[in-house]
């Protein structure tokens, strides 16, 4: 076995490191050994993360027992939950890129052997996915699980009912001392949102394209199970390294396709579309997300109605069998023979699993529903197309037709809400809150609440280029359209009163304007000018890719 980060005695930079290495008691026979990173997307600021320090001991010890050296690598570590609120939520998207950036000039800068990347909040795991693409070094990506729920008035309560009940403050549906009390007994330990968010969504994903270890995911943050996975990855790792097996070994085109197949079966976060396409991407693999999403949603049934979807926990999904169990039940749906980090094939760690609770994760041949969890709607609106999530219940509208109210910003749709102007009926349109309009996408969850919390849910349609949180679930709101309106796409033509049309069932959005007059309102539209200046939002504005590519950096 040549080990990259073993380099000719004698050199400069032998000399340098060994230096540097020997003064952090490293012997001899260390510098032999292959060198990992533990990538800790980590800080103080969110309980998404708190608990990940205490991992990285136990991982170093773990993989010293299987023959290797393990370093702590630290990256950026935005929460939703935190990061949100400078920039009206635009650090969120960019931040996933920035992680990528980080891990690649720990990891190449070193030239280190291999990673084990501890994921946890919503764009570390994608993140860390892309970073396994991109360096295609053998990787091996810990989920670090979920958090504990509490009590509110004898009621469970997550994290979740915080973000929904937020939205009621403003209506005046609920008092703010209500909201503290709640907020303070939402989440009782560290971990991820306890529902199928972005997060629990994006670990699904990672161990059905088979870049977490089988069995891995979902998992209680702190858990026996998660501690159990964190001693498997630390001798995995460098057992990876000496059978070199790399991520673009894996992430094969039948690999997304089995990802796009659990994310539908779950009716996950629509934010793994771009997540996905965006590791796609990273990994070189000629595979096209989207229309993967479209092709499968309407053959894959829905097999579970874990929160928001539906009235089950996270917590139940584990026990009645996770990842593992639902991948079981999509057998007959997947690639069997796409490999895993584990070393036998997706088919062979799926040999051994038992049945799982069909009151949490229904059978293939008798599922909870069979109409598409994500759809993904195209029209002279959206022709590069926009997403739309559906509940397992599907009990909300379906098509909707009606003028619009156009917003340029989360405030501004706020404070017309509470203004009055919002009126049932209305299609309200959220534009310039893109990729490049933001810049990095703005977050409209706030604004989607805000008209739950005003009884108003279920009597508009929205339609923006920004993007959702994965717990929102309410209302018929067509998602992340392209192209963006602040590059001339037909979103930031709309006036206040054109006459919008959306139909799930057909998959179509359409602005009811004669192309005439769309043209002449192209010709007066201002060009979008490329931000100045070093800040990251302005980097990431001058650089993202569309959508279409994931949204990722170097157009």
């Amino acid at each position: 076995m040549i080990l990259r980060s073993n380099f000719e005695p004698g050199t400069t930079r032998w000399a340098m490191r060994r230096a540097q290495w020997t003064a952090l008691g490293l012997t001899p026979e260390d510098m032999e050994k292959p060198k990992i990173a533990i990538v800790n997307s980590s800080s103080d600021l969110a309980s998404c993360f708190s608990h990940l320090d205490d991992i990285v001991g136990p991982l170093k010890k773990a993989i010293r027992e299987a023959g290797g050296i393990g370093f702590e690598v630290r990256t950026a570590a935005p929460s939703d939950a935190i990061t949100s609120a400078g920039a009206a939520g635009q650090y969120i998207l960019p931040s996933r890129d920035l992680i990528v950036g980080d891990i690649e000039v720990a990891a190449e800068g070193a030239l280190l052997d291999g990673m084990v990347c501890l994921a946890s909040c919503d764009k570390t795991t994608p993140a860390h996915l892309m970073a396994a693409g991109r360096l295609n070094i053998p990787t091996i990506v810990v989920a670090c699980g979920y958090q504990p729920s509490g009590v509110f008035r004898g009621e469970h309560v997550d994290f979740e009912d915080v973000f929904l009940y937020a939205g009621h403050v403003a209506s005046g549906r609920m008092t703010v001392s209500d909201l503290a009390e709640m907020s303070s007994c939402a989440i009782t330990g560290p971990g991820v949102c306890a529902g199928m968010g972005t997060a629990n969504s994006m670990h699904i994903a990672t161990e059905a394209l088979g870049m977490a270890l089988p069995g891995s995911t979902p998992v209680l943050a702190n858990g026996p199970r998660m501690w159990q996975t964190v001693a498997a990855a630390g001798q995995r790792i460098v057992e990876l390294i000496n059978e070199d097996i790399r991520p673009r070994d894996i992430l094969l085109p039948g690999a997304f396709r089995n990802a796009v197949t659990a994310m539908l079966a779950i009716s996950g976060s629509v934010n793994t579309l771009k997540h996905l396409q965006a590791v796609a991407v990273e990994a070189g693999t000629d595979v096209d997300v989207y229309a993967l999403f479209e092709e499968l949603a309407p053959k894959v049934p829905l097999l579970t109605a874990v929160k928001p979807n539906g009235e089950r926990r996270i917590d139940e999904f584990e026990a009645a069998g996770g990842t593992l169990g639902l991948l079981r039940e999509l057998g007959p749906m997947l690639d069997l023979d796409q490999p895993t980090v584990a070393g036998p094939t997706l088919g062979e760690a799926l040999a051994g699993v038992d049945r799982v609770d069909s009151d949490v994760i229904s059978p293939l041949d008798r599922p909870l529903a069979r109409h598409p969890g994500i759809v993904i709607v195209r029209g002279t609106l959206a022709p590069d197309g926009g997403v739309v999530k559906r509940t397992v219940s599907d009990d909300g509208v379906h098509r909707f037709t009606g003028p619009a109210k156009v917003y340029r910003s989360r405030e501004e749709g706020i404070a017309g809400i509470r203004a009055g102007e919002v009126r049932p009926g209305q299609v309200l349109v959220l534009t310039g809150l893109g990729l490049r309009g933001s810049p990095g996408m703005g977050l409209t969850s706030a604004f989607i609440f805000a008209l739950d919390g005003a009884g108003l849910g279920d009597q508009v349609a929205v339609v923006t280029d920004g993007q959702m949180s994965g717990l929102v679930n309410k209302g018929l709101v067509v998602a992340e359209v392209s192209p963006e309106g602040a590059v001339g796409g037909p979103l930031g033509l709309v006036r206040d009163g054109d006459v919008i049309s959306v139909d799930v069932d057909t998959r179509t959005i359409d602005l009811e304007v004669p192309e005439a007059e769309l043209a002449e309102r192209r010709a007066a539209f201002p060009a979008l000018a490329a931000p100045a200046g070093c800040s990251w939002l302005s980097v990431y504005a001058r650089t993202v890719s569309p959508l279409a590519q994931g949204a990722t950096l170097g157009k």
